[in-house]
C-alpha cells in the first residue's frame, strides 16, 4: 500500500537521525534546560525577528494545544475557532478537559475573519446575561487550515487588530506551518507571525521530527510561568533534550522549508493531474493537503492500493476525500497515483 492519508507516517529526517546518533552518549541536564534546546531556541527567536519571545518545546499538536490555551484563559474563559478547527472537531474534548469550551464559529475553506470576530465578541458582551455565559478571551486559527487553505498576510493583520482592539489572545496553531510558509502565494514569514499573534507553534511532527512542537510566545503575559503550565500538563520531557536537538537540526541551513516545499512540490504535481482530469476539489488548496471529489466506484478501486481520507460525502455517488503528501513522499509514489487516475478517469 502507498499512504497519502497523513503526513506523518515516517519517522524522521535523516540528518535528525543522524544528530540523535552522533549525540547518543552526550551527557546533559534534563527537561529542556540542555544546550541543544537553548540553541534551537535562539536559532527561532532569529527567524522570528524577536529576542524576547518565549520558546518552549513540547512533545505534540494536542499538548501545545491545551496546554497555551489552559496557560492563557481564567477558568470561565473559552476559545473562538473555526467549526473545522482541529480543537473542536479532532481532539477529544481536550481543550474542555481542561476547563475551556470552544466556541466554533462558521468557517469559509477552514477560515475566519476579523469580523467575525467581532461580531461574536459584541453579541457577547452586549447580551444582558454575558455573565451567564462563557466569555470568549482567545481567538485560535491554524495555518494552514485544516482544510489546507492559507491565511494571507491581510487576513492575520485584521485578526490580530480585532484581537487587540477587543483584548483576545490570537493564537495560530502551527502544526503544519513548514508546508504553509513554502507554499506558493504565502505572503506571510515567521517574523509576520510573531508580530501579529500572541503564541503559536511550530510543528515539527508533521514536518521531519520524530515528535515535536517548538512553542514560541511574543506575549510576555502568557510566556509567564508557562513551564509550570507544561509540568502541570504533563507535558515536560524529563530528555527534553530530543526535543531540543530535533529542532535545532531543521532550523539549520533552512532544513525545514527545504523538505516542506518537497511535499508541496509534490501535492503541486498531483493537483495539476487531477485538475487536468476534470476533477472538482471541496476546497481550493496550494499546500501538501489535496480535497478532490471523486466517484465512489474510482474510490472503491483506489483504495486497492493507496491509503488516503475520507473527508465528506458530496452526493449519492460523489465523496470528497483528501491526500496528503509530506517531507518523506517519494516521487515514484506520486507518479504512479497519477498514472492510476489516468487509467480510472482519462
Amino acid at each position: 500500500m502507498l499512504y497519502f492519508n497523513n503526513d506523518y507516517s515516517e519517522g524522521c529526517h535523516e540528518a535528525i537521525l543522524e544528530a540523535l546518533a552522533r549525540t547518543n552518549y552526550d551527557q546533559t541536564p534534563g527537561y529542556g534546560e540542555d544546550a541543544f534546546c537553548a540553541r534551537a531556541a535562539e536559532k527561532i527567536r532569529a527567524l522570528c525577528g524577536s529576542r524576547d519571545c518565549g520558546v518552549h518545546f513540547l512533545v505534540g499538536g494536542t499538548q501545545a494545544n491545551f496546554t497555551v490555551i489552559a496557560a492563557a484563559l481564567r477558568p470561565y474563559q473559552g476559545v473562538l475557532c473555526a467549526g473545522s478547527g482541529h480543537i473542536h472537531v479532532h481532539e477529544t474534548g481536550a481543550v474542555e478537559g481542561t476547563g475551556h469550551k470552544c466556541l466554533a464559529l462558521p468557517a469559509r475553506e477552514g477560515k475566519i475573519t476579523g469580523k467575525q470576530v467581532r461580531e461574536a465578541v459584541l453579541a457577547h458582551r452586549r447580551d444582558s446575561s454575558f455573565e451567564h455565559m462563557v466569555q470568549p478571551a482567545m481567538v485560535y486559527i491554524s495555518q494552514s487550515t485544516e482544510l489546507g487553505t492559507l491565511y494571507s498576510r491581510r487576513e492575520l493583520e485584521e485578526l490580530s487588530d480585532a484581537c487587540r482592539e477587543l483584548g483576545l489572545y490570537l493564537f495560530l496553531d502551527g502544526a503544519r506551518l513548514g508546508y504553509a510558509l513554502a507554499a506558493e502565494g504565502n505572503d506571510l514569514t515567521l517574523s509576520d507571525i510573531a508580530r501579529l499573534c500572541d503564541v503559536f507553534y511550530i510543528g515539527g511532527t508533521k514536518v521531519g521530527a520524530l515528535f515535536g512542537e517548538a512553542v514560541v510566545i511574543p506575549n510576555p503575559e502568557i510566556n509567564r510561568d508557562f513551564r509550570y503550565m507544561i509540568k502541570h500538563q504533563g507535558g515536560m520531557l524529563a530528555k527534553g533534550r530530543l526535543l531540543g536537538l530535533q529542532f535545532e537540526t531543521l532550523m539549520e541551513d533552512g532544513l525545514y522549508l527545504k523538505i516542506a516545499k518537497h511535499a508541496d512540490r509534490l501535492a503541486d504535481r498531483l493537483r495539476q493531474q487531477l485538475e487536468a482530469l476534470g476533477v472538482p476539489f471541496l476546497v481550493p488548496g496550494v499546500t501538501n493537503q489535496l480535497f478532490p471529489i471523486l466517484p465512489d466506484d474510482v474510490l472503491a478501486e483506489l483504495s486497492k492500493k493507496y491509503v488516503f481520507c475520507e473527508q465528506e460525502r458530496v452526493d449519492d455517488s460523489h465523496r470528497a476525500v483528501r491526500f496528503c503528501t509530506s517531507w518523506a513522499t517519494r516521487e515514484e509514489a506520486v507518479e504512479a497515483l497519477c498514472a492510476d487516475l489516468r487509467k480510472l478517469l482519462g
